[in-house]
């Protein structure tokens, strides 16, 4: 991430460079989860440093909950410069920057070293250098890097079969909604904040997040059974919009690329760290949980890629195969 930051640097230099005077600076950062999630770990950590980074000339106000936006709106509203800076999941960004798809793709990444090494490496800088060229957006840092586990009020998950006929709660993205499809369930998109009411009423009997969220958001109180699948990797990257970053002299921005690749990676240290405590917390809070062999999971998902990658650009198809490549 250090050469992205770089590029960002270098890019913006471009674009600020008569702002060296810039007076302090307030920042608003959304997010759309509960307090004590894996956003707020990355939010709080990038406000710490950020503020000390700065010699205290830039002031982050961090507003979780969806206080500024939901997820659905934040990234549009970046580009209009209406919201400064949010935490996004990456299937969210898929409406507005289509190749974001490749990396929402069900079992994508084959290791964790396999999601560093893409993320981490010349494929995230090349793909946070072409978002901001075509959106006006600043990805800041890709944060936590994590896996999406099924829960459902229905029954316990023991193997494949079982999804069949489940009405699962998916986000407005293509991908997903044709995993779950071919998982044999009924997927039905609907935005992040309607999914404890969806649960509750039986308008949905299923979703999927990561086990941070699940505990953060306490779906465990509505959804008893949790199947550890790991079908899609998931980062939610920190944004900032061309306006927010236009508001900084040099050093302010240099403060802000720094605190966030601090926090980025710190973020995914804390989390990544957390996983089996988490899954114990559910266990011990109600949740059976299971482990499905996820070998027919995976059958399934690699049509899934053949099939989404046909019917995507070359530019999508080329991410795709630099992703796959990086795994040898």
């Amino acid at each position: 991430m250090s050469k992205l930051i770089t590029s960002l640097g270098l890019a913006l230099g471009i674009v600020t460079a008569s702002n060296t005077q810039a007076a302090d600076v307030t920042l608003n950062l959304g997010y759309g989860t509960a307090e004590g999630s894996s956003y707020s770990i990355l939010a709080n950590k990038f406000e710490e440093l950020a503020e000390k980074y700065s010699n205290g000339s830039i002031d982050i106000k961090v507003r979780c909950c969806t206080q500024l936006s939901t997820e659905d709106e934040a990234f549009k509203s970046m580009q209009l410069g209406i919201v400064d800076m949010y935490i996004i999941t990456s299937n969210n960004i898929s409406p507005h920057f289509p190749l974001m798809d490749a990396f929402v793709l069900p079992y994508i990444f084959q290791s964790e070293n396999h999601t560093r090494k893409v993320l981490q490496g010349p494929i995230g800088e090349e793909f946070a250098n072409r978002l901001q060229q075509d959106t006006g957006v600043y990805l800041l840092t890709y944060g936590h890097v994590g896996h999406r586990d099924f829960y459902n009020t229905e029954r316990p998950i023991n193997n494949f079969s079982d999804l069949a006929g489940i009405k699962v709660r998916v986000p407005k993205n293509e991908v997903m909604i044709k995993t779950y499809e071919a998982f044999g369930s009924a997927p039905l998109p609907l935005a992040w904040s309607d999914t404890p009411t969806a649960l509750q009423t039986g308008t949905v009997q299923g979703a999927d997040n990561g086990t941070d969220v699940i505990k953060s958001q306490k779906f465990y109180e509505i959804a008893p059974q949790l199947a550890v699948l790991e079908h899609f990797s998931y980062f939610s990257p920190l944004f900032a919009s061309s306006r927010a970053i236009g508001k900084l002299n040099d050093e302010q921005r240099q403060a802000v690329f720094k605190a966030a690749k601090e926090a980025g990676e710190y973020a995914n240290d804390i989390i990544g760290k957390d996983i089996d405590e988490t899954r114990q917390f559910l266990a011990n809070n109600g949740m059976k949980i299971t482990y499905p062999d996820k070998a027919p999971f995976i059958a399934a998902a690699l049509k899934i890629q053949e099939e989404i990658a046909a019917e995507k650009d070359d530019d999508f198809r080329d991410l795709l195969n630099k992703i796959n490549r990086a795994a040898q």
